[in-house]
């Protein structure tokens, strides 16, 4: 395919921090399309995955409260986009005012958080309450939900989205529960939790001015301070978009059209944070005071086994920086492979002394992540799978759907018979035994992006995410799964979400 970018194309590649050539890249990407991974089989209890209660709990809560004290962790939450696809449903309801759908709304408004402020809105506007569970009702009670004229929940952040309800007048955020979360665990000896979250450039304002709004109440509450700092999805990790056809798609104008990457993107935000113990927990799942006190425990306890499998890692690379005996060879080959489940390519078998070491020590001086996994109750997304490495190697990944062979036997009986799901509850060593932090672009698995449909101002187009953070753009770090119970994961990805039993009074 012959493309002929002009000079106004240069200056917004440019703009974007891109060259040409990297643009004719992407476009190679669209043509070509993804490969699918490919699932050896599904991690299971004893074969991928762990159970921490094998181990000395006191231990691991003792060495994470070491860690803690002399402030080595911080939580990194995305929290970009607008809660619009959270009210999805709601959006439609207008279009069918006597359906089965419209009477569950209105039976379920009353448990919501925001309820009160509803009814404070529609009192403004002159409207009865007593009249909510009517069906003819429910256009203008949308709009005083989600209208701009109303409390425009719909475009809001859905870091700014009531979630919690603990009494008629106090109602909690996500960004609230986070900061109150993060002070039960990651406070330092000095009282200081640092906390970073990404937030779409539009809400930057909105979320900013809501926090030091919070702030000074709830660091007199919990004895605290927050150090907290925002950063946007960087535009210089945009994509191209392309039409069906995969030519660079322009606009009304004729420009370039460039997209953000994913979440995959932030893994430069990640990068950026100059951080060393990082806890990564989407902002949706968050969980009410009652559950906090249990989740906080696994918290510590997967920290705490992380900083165990550290240690223990640096020792090791000391160790073979020295130089080390076969023996020694022997026992951090056993560890690489027990504990940080290294599956070598065939091509390996018989490395020399020199070799084998060159090589344990590639294999131990990577960033590192802990993730929970629960047990497989029916929610939508990824999990943990053994993936071929194509060499005959095997490694530990985190896998959605769309990355998979739906087509071939194998690989669907393979996704569609894993026991657990992936809840995006993981803590991560982004430096090595020097104290240097890794650079993490060079651990992504480039081969693991993935093309979407979208449409822009009603035309078709595709899109190019990059790996995503916890998928891809992790591909090449050493991985430990470890399962953590259920109740640790509560997320709202819809509305109706907000009453199930974890989110209600």
């Amino acid at each position: 395919m012959s493309i002929v970018f002009t000079e106004e194309d240069r200056e917004i590649m440019a703009k974007k921090g891109e060259t040409e050539q990297e643009v004719l890249d992407q476009i190679d990407l669209f043509i070509k399309g993804p490969t699918p991974i490919a699932l050896k089989r599904p991690c299971v209890l004893g074969d991928g995955i762990k159970l921490l209660d094998d181990m000395s709990t006191a231990d691991l809560l003792k060495r994470f409260d070491e860690a803690r004290s002399a402030g080595r962790v911080m939580n990194f939450i995305p929290a970009s986009g607008a809660a619009s696809r959270m009210f999805e449903k709601w959006f439609r309801l207008n279009e069918s005012p006597d359906s089965e759908e419209v009477k569950k709304f209105l039976r379920g408004l009353p448990r919501y958080p925001f309820y009160n402020s509803l009814i404070e809105m529609l009192k403004s506007r002159g409207i009865d309450p007593s009249a909510t569970d009517e069906p003819s009702a429910v256009k203008e009670i949308i709009d005083c939900i989600l209208g701009e004229n109303g409390l425009n929940l719909g475009a809001l952040p859905k870091a700014l989205i009531p979630f919690h309800r603990y009494s008629d007048e106090d109602t909690r955020t996500p960004i609230e529960e986070h900061l109150i979360e993060a002070a039960l665990y990651i406070a330092d000896k000095n009282g200081i939790c640092r906390i970073h979250f990404t937030v779409s450039p539009e809400h930057m304002d909105a979320v900013e001015g809501f926090i030091e709004k919070v702030r000074p109440g709830l660091e007199k509450r919990l004895g605290v301070r927050f150090k907290i700092k925002l950063s946007p999805q960087h535009s210089l990790t945009d994509t191209l978009a392309v039409d069906l056809k995969n030519k660079p798609f322009r606009d009304e104008s004729g420009n370039l059209l460039f997209r953000p990457g994913g979440h995959g993107a932030l893994l430069k935000n990640l990068d950026d944070l100059g951080g060393d113990i990082v806890f990564i927990k989407n902002i949706d799942n968050i969980a009410p005071d009652r559950l906090k006190g249990d989740i906080v425990f696994y918290k510590k306890l997967l920290g705490g086994y992380l900083l165990d499998l550290q240690d223990k890692i640096f020792e090791y690379l000391r160790l073979l920086e020295k130089g080390c005996d076969e023996k020694s060879q022997d026992e951090i080959e056993a560890f690489c492979r027990e504990s940080l489940n290294f599956r070598p390519p065939r091509s390996h078998t018989s490395p020399t002394a020199e070799e084998r070491a060159e090589r344990l020590f590639k294999v131990l001086n990577r960033p590192i992540r802990v993730c929970g996994m629960v047990r497989n109750e029916g929610e939508p997304g990824g999990g943990p799978f053994w993936v071929d490495e194509g060499d005959g190697g095997e490694s530990l990944q985190i896998v959605e759907g769309n990355q998979v062979d739906k087509t071939s036997e194998d690989q669907r009986a393979a996704w569609e018979s894993s026991t657990h799901f992936n809840p995006v509850d993981l803590v991560c060593g982004l430096r090595d035994y020097r104290g240097r932090q890794f650079k993490l672009n060079r651990y992504l698995d480039p081969e693991t992006f993935i093309i979407t449909e979208k449409s822009f101002r009603g035309k078709p187009i595709k899109a190019l995410e990059l790996p995503g953070l916890w998928n891809g753009s992790m591909a090449r770090w050493n991985t430990v799964f470890v399962e953590v119970p259920v109740f640790t994961f509560t997320p709202v990805k819809t509305v109706e979400d907000l009453l199930r039993k974890e989110h209600t009074p």
